[in-house]
């Protein structure tokens, strides 16, 4: 094999990071004629899998703590790599569990950070002591280091890369993206950069702001249902929450919207496939994105494919006032401050009581959005440079 990709993630999942994965290694494996993707496995699927051209080797023992697993991983990645080392050209790593046992041999090494696992892991794993953290720090910057080529989604997360010494010419931008959304249903193959549907979903309630995305604090689900629960006078709106995660996840979140008073006008839906979540968003009177003002957010940035994908659906966007955000969004959308329901909750009323205005926003936004056609087209040139 040429090529390889591994990620520490689920792939597929109904995650946004598994829509990248699709999209980064189909880039990869077009221009190399096939090879090896390691990724986690879990959940009922097969440990090895052929796809034309391309083998899918799945890591999926179950190990609690999650610096054993990453460990056991790094191990499992070396094993998977070592039939190849003599073939090998190319290997593209997410995260730095990859990028270690990939580094120091014949081939080039891009690396795409999507993510610093140093920041995120207090925010993931709370319990974490300092000196793990700091030991993440030194592996992410040997790993950023010895990479032949850095891959960054937004200029705010290309910033921090910078801001650890990196050197800043092997930093190449390769924003997220989003396909346009038709409203008819339609079939694209894995990895095209054709239309997805716009659809209405069956069961969707006929007025509903929207919240797509996983439910970790830092995403800020909280913070919308407070302000949702002021906007009780509006009694025929609906908050529809798309879920990445099973429903014993929302639990807590569950308790706080009978505690607001808001449970009965919230629907849920959990772990939705990634091809039906377009019909939801374009049906949506307002999408939110009430991400939070944590390191996580603010220190490395984000690049939220939900913002990309309402976007690309033609629906008003709200959004936290974040660099990254911003970056995303410009003035095509509702900028409000982070962690405040009342400001929040002021913008989504804006929004709703000037339809035309929102509309045309929509518009304007829907026009800037990068197709992954584009964003493939950048990332191939990064793969030539190397």
């Amino acid at each position: 094999m040429r090529a390889a990709y591994f990620a520490f993630d689920r792939f597929p999942s109904s995650k946004g990071s598994a829509v990248h994965i699709g999209q980064m290694a189909a880039e990869l494996f077009d221009r190399f004629g096939g090879g090896l993707l390691g990724v986690l496995g879990g959940g009922g699927l097969p440990r090895y899998q052929r796809e034309g051209d391309v083998q899918i080797a799945r890591f999926d023992e179950q190990i609690p703590n999650l610096i054993d697993r990453a460990e056991a991983y790094s191990h499992w990645v070396a094993r998977h790599l070592a039939p190849h080392l003599e073939t090998l050209e190319l290997v593209h790593v997410r995260d730095p569990w990859s990028a270690l046992p990939v580094l120091g041999h014949r081939h080039k090494v891009v690396y795409e950070v999507n993510g610093l696992p140093s920041i995120e892991l207090p925010h993931t794993w709370p319990q974490a002591a300092p000196a793990t953290v700091a030991k993440l720090r030194r592996l992410e910057a040997h790993c950023l280091e010895q990479a032949d080529a850095i891959v960054v989604p937004s200029s705010v997360i290309g910033d921090a890369i910078r801001k650890m010494g990196i050197n800043p010419e092997k930093v190449f931008l390769v924003p997220n993206a989003a396909n346009p959304v038709t409203p008819a249903p339609s079939a694209p193959s894995a990895g095209a950069a054709s239309a997805a549907s716009g659809a209405r979903p069956p069961g969707a309630p006929e007025h509903y702001l929207i919240y797509v995305g996983a439910l970790q604090r830092w995403q800020g689900v909280d913070v919308l249902m407070r302000a949702f629960a002021r906007l009780a006078d509006l009694t025929e709106l609906r908050l529809v929450v798309c879920s990445s995660v099973p429903e014993r996840r929302a639990k807590p979140l569950q308790r706080l919207a009978d505690r607001l008073g808001v449970a009965e006008r919230i629907v849920w839906r959990f772990t939705l496939p990634h091809d039906e979540v377009a019909g939801w968003l374009a049906g949506a009177a307002v999408s939110a994105a009430p991400l939070t003002a944590c390191p996580r957010n603010l220190d490395q940035g984000c690049a939220p494919l939900k913002i990309l994908e309402s976007m690309a659906a033609g629906t008003p966007v709200v959004a936290s006032d974040l660099p990254a955000v911003r970056e995303i969004l410009g003035e095509d959308g509702r900028l409000v401050a982070p962690d405040r329901p009342a400001e929040l909750a002021r913008a989504i009323r804006i929004l709703l009581e000037y339809p035309e205005q929102a509309r045309v926003m929509a518009e304007r936004a829907r026009s800037r959005v990068p197709s992954w056609a584009d964003s493939r087209a950048r990332l191939a040139e990064v793969y030539r440079r190397v």
